[in-house]
């Protein structure tokens, strides 16, 4: 068998004089055991459907209806798949919630810093392939994937005329070897498309021009259901396309045929009343969504939005709602498919003759949201609009949310909680003048993310708010860094087109890039001396940004607090320069005559941000913005694209190293065996988020990762991030743990990757010497942690990096979804402690060694689900979440990479035999 290369044979079909990309190989359809094969005609077209509306019970609420179809479409006619289908139909049932279902998507969504080692984890599957005599071609994906790569740019010039030009010009120094590796991706491998940079922020573009909500494919029709390796994947569900974040492990395994698996999910209904008041914004409604939902404990379910507000709701709105999903910890936030989706459908430039089939088809299939209707649900989560308030979130976390009118007291209880809060008042010198710096300066103020600047009304509200301050000749406090860093040109567009981007640039908003930047930690350096002042005196100073996540040491290395609000917000704290100061009674600033400026001077109000929508924002921008959305400009058509079926990985690299999960894979998977005489590698507390595993921020140069580049004569100029660098193991390992806030119980109150090494007598050392001290003396590892580990984003580093430490379970009072899934997909065992227990209540202090007894019987479906933990002289019970067959088979096989190459293998009629070197 020879490999064809068809990463460009692709059709192309015109519709409505825009050029759609269409996978040549069609959608796979299971035996119509249920007898649903229909057919829909719309216009002049026919489109054969999986009909579901007659099948649903009423009330079915509609994300399941999505799921219904995706089982019905993909069935194999086996008893077990006809189990899933009645689990759906039977929904609400004890039985039903105990099923499993298997999720085949219509796509699969990526960015550049976890598709990259996505990518290399497929080269690294060929490689394998061809070690075992195999053809490296049977490893390809067989849906579509769409990589756009908006993770990279960096902040690092800010508030002058050429700062998004500096930064595209780094940013392609930096990355130019990551770069070539997905050009050669593009080439290598079917049905994967890549965003250049430069185009915007994913999801963004997802919702403006990428999605479907309906896919037409081959005469078939079906719903659009997108997983994507971010989990704010979820914003374009509130585009009426079911979507959420899976990790990259398991983004591979689907992108190669295998179903994503999943207990059938409880629906939480959100019910929406009432309308917003004015100077509330979409920003605050979502921090309070995330408040209140975030307290009912909806992880692991899906969320359904309903109620009489939603019909008069934008889909702007919608989406800002829907891409917060992860910070309140439901799956997604589902909005059904109603005339507000048609109307933005046709506005973002999508042909009339897909709304129409998205029209029909949603109708046909039950899938349109009916009021005079409604859905059943687990249980209903009522909220009037009318009651919410400006507010922030902050200063850790995105679900604590404070009132504008209390934010000066709540940051003032955040500074006497902090352990350096004793630090004095400081100075910094900039252009010349000194300037006090205490705790609560604002150093960073962000216009930044998809969550807001998808939302022309929040961003046309920063934008008059600029003008209206400076018109009352009020400055940005010059110790702020401020930045805009949009998701889209479209935004770019309408500023210039209203006049307002020179206010913007007078308060220092120069565009910066369009990615992600700061809210993902691509922050870049602060003002210069801000950090010194920062460091020497101890102080607990904020950021304000517009974005979705503030969890310890994401935004910043030297920003302690950090708080989430709406662009006017944003911009009101880049005036004021300080969290110390109550914005709804204390003045701004002051005018040149020294008269007070409030933030009630100057907020527009949503009919003044309604006539410049009205007068400035037309179809024609998202037209022209995507035109050729894969194109690129000339320096991505400059990069020099790999060619062959096997990537030719170089020693010298430090962005691209073979990854090591295949070494020593043999034909079938050994035997379970239980875990004995394991250490604890770090015993956590609550809410250790991904970012706290494994962070995507700037490398400091005296961490393990930052001392091995130096190693390599990297110079300090060019370490670049973690995010970065997640095409290198060696970088990633080292930087497992190393959060420089991170707060593990065994380093006796140090801050940072520190534990105590067992083997050296309780010596305090870094994680990663001691993790390597532990391999060597072949010691097992175990992590002990609280309620909601794991929370936080989707990146598959926070499991990876613990497994190549050698770290076997992780044992914690309980998970976020995302990262239990992407702990079994590295082959690490999630155990959670009993109801009401936890290291604490047990006694463990994390220097005893642990055995965990019962693993043998994993591979036995009578397995009772639990397993013995021996600590010292304790003995407990652990529940062992492996939740589907399918993560139990994953398990068995050490891993998802593991399992899927050999099956693949096994399907193409080329069993594996031998071992992989």
């Amino acid at each position: 068998m020879t490999h064809k290369n068809r990463g460009h044979d692709r059709s192309r079909r015109e519709r409505g004089g825009e050029r759609w990309l269409v996978a040549t190989d069609g959608p796979v359809h299971g035996r119509d055991s249920f007898g649903t094969r229909s057919a829909l005609r719309v216009g002049g077209e026919t489109y054969r459907i999986h009909r579901v509306g007659d099948l649903a019970p009423p009330g079915l609420p509609h994300c399941l209806r999505v799921l219904l179809e995706n089982l019905l479409r993909h069935g194999d006619g086996r008893q077990g798949h006809a189990g899933q289908v009645r689990a759906l139909l039977d929904w609400g049932s004890p039985a039903s919630f105990a099923t499993a279902v298997d999720v085949r998507p219509s796509r699969v969504f990526l960015h550049d810093t976890n598709g990259v080692p996505a990518l290399a984890d497929l080269a690294a599957m060929r490689d394998a392939a061809a070690a075992l005599g195999r053809d490296p071609g049977v490893v390809n994906p067989s849906v579509p994937a769409e990589l756009v790569v908006d993770h990279s740019v960096i902040a690092d010039f800010h508030a002058r005329p050429d700062a998004l030009a500096r930064n595209v010009e780094l940013e392609y120094a930096r990355n130019s070897e990551r770069y070539r590796f997905l050009r050669w991706g593009q080439s290598a491998f079917d049905r994967f498309a890549v965003v250049p940079p430069g185009r915007g922020i994913m999801h963004q573009l997802n919702i403006e021009r990428l999605a479907r909500v309906v896919t037409a494919e081959d005469g078939w029709a079906f719903p659009d259901l997108c997983l994507g390796t971010d989990s704010h994947t979820t914003m374009v569900n509130g585009l009426g396309v079911l979507g959420w974040g899976i990790g990259g492990i398991e983004a591979e395994a689907a992108l190669l045929g295998q179903s994503v698996s999943m207990p059938v999910p409880e629906v939480v209904g959100l019910r929406l009343t009432g309308r917003l008041a004015d100077g509330a914004t979409a920003t605050d409604l979502v921090l309070t969504i995330t408040e209140l939902l975030r307290r009912h404990k909806v992880v692991g379910k899906f969320v359904e939005v309903h109620g009489p507000a939603v019909a008069g709701m934008p889909v702007a709105d919608r989406a800002t709602i829907a891409n917060m999903s992860p910070e309140f910890g439901a799956t997604c936030a589902y909005f059904p498919v109603d005339d507000e989706v048609l109307r933005y459908l046709r506005f973002t430039g999508r042909p009339e003759a897909h709304v129409a089939l998205v029209e029909a088809y949603a109708k046909e299939q039950g899938l349109w949201h009916e009021p005079a209707s409604p859905s059943r649900y687990s249980a209903t989560v009522e909220l009037d609009l009318g009651g919410v308030v400006p507010s922030l979130a902050g200063p850790r976390r995105p679900q604590d949310r404070v009132p504008l009118d209390r934010a000066r007291a709540s940051f003032r209880s955040a500074v006497a909680a902090l352990p350096e809060s004793g630090g004095g008042p400081a100075a910094v010198t900039v252009d010349g003048t000194e300037h006090p710096l205490g705790h609560g300066s604002v150093v960073i103020a962000a216009l930044t993310s998809c969550t807001n600047t998808a939302n022309p009304s929040v961003m046309v509200a920063a934008a008059l708010l600029a003008k209206n301050a400076v018109d009352r000749g009020l400055r940005s406090a010059p110790w702020v860094k401020t930045s805009l860093s949009l998701g889209s040109r479209v935004v770019t567009d309408y500023f210039d087109a209203a006049g307002l981007t020179p206010y913007l640039e007078e308060l220092g908003f120069h565009l910066t890039g369009y990615g992600c930047m700061t809210c993902i930690g691509a922050s870049g350096p602060l003002v210069p001396g801000v950090s010194e002042a920062i460091a020497a005196h101890g102080l607990g100073t904020a950021a304000v940004l517009s974005g979705n996540r503030n969890f310890d040491g994401r935004i910043n290395p030297d920003v302690r607090m950090n708080y989430l609000a709406s662009p006017p917000l944003v911009v009101a704290y880049a005036l004021a320069g300080t969290m110390d100061v109550d914005l709804t009674t204390e003045p701004l600033g002051y005018d040149p005559a020294g008269r007070p400026v409030t933030l009630a001077d100057i907020w527009p109000s949503s009919r003044e941000v309604q006539q410049v929508l009205d007068a400035t924002l037309d179809a024609g921008m998202y037209t022209r913005a995507y035109a050729d959305v894969f194109a690129g400009d000339r320096r991505w058509r400059a990069v020099a694209a790999p060619v062959g079926a096997t990537f030719a990985w170089q020693e010298e690299s430090t962005y691209l190293r073979r990854p090591p999960y295949l070494d020593g894979l043999a034909p079938a998977p050994a035997p379970v065996a239980d875990i004995t005489g394991a250490r604890v590698l770090l015993k956590l507390g609550d809410s250790v988020t991904t970012d706290h595993i494994s962070p995507a921020g700037a490398i400091p140069p005296g961490s393990p990762a930052g001392r091995y580049l130096a190693g390599l004569d990297v110079a300090r100029a060019d370490v670049n991030t973690y995010a970065s660098r997640r095409g290198n193991h060696e970088v990633m390992a080292r930087g497992a743990f190393a959060n420089i806030r991170l707060r593990n119980e065994l380093a006796g109150g140090r801050e940072g990757g520190w534990t105590r090494d067992f083997t050296a007598g309780g010596e305090l050392r870094t994680v990663y010497d001691a993790a390597q001290a532990y391999r060597a003396a072949g010691i097992p590892q175990l992590v002990l942690a609280g309620a909601e580990y794991g929370t936080g984003s989707s990146r598959d580093w926070a499991a990876k990096g613990p497994a190549l430490l050698g770290v076997r379970a992780v044992l914690a009072r309980s998970f976020e979804r995302i990262h239990r899934a992407n702990l079994v997909g590295m082959g690490v065992l999630p155990l959670e402690f009993a109801d009401g227990e936890s290291a604490d209540s047990l006694g463990l202090t994390g220097t005893e060694t642990y055995d965990v007894l019962g693993l043998a019987g994993l591979e036995d479906d009578g397995h009772p689900g639990t397993v013995t933990v021996r600590a010292g002289e304790r003995e407990f019970t652990a529940r062992v979440r492996l939740d589907t067959p399918r993560e139990r088979l994953y398990y068995l096989h050490g891993g998802i990479m593991r399992y899927v190459l050999r099956d693949i293998l096994e399907r193409t009629g080329e069993g594996a035999d031998g071992v992989v070197a």
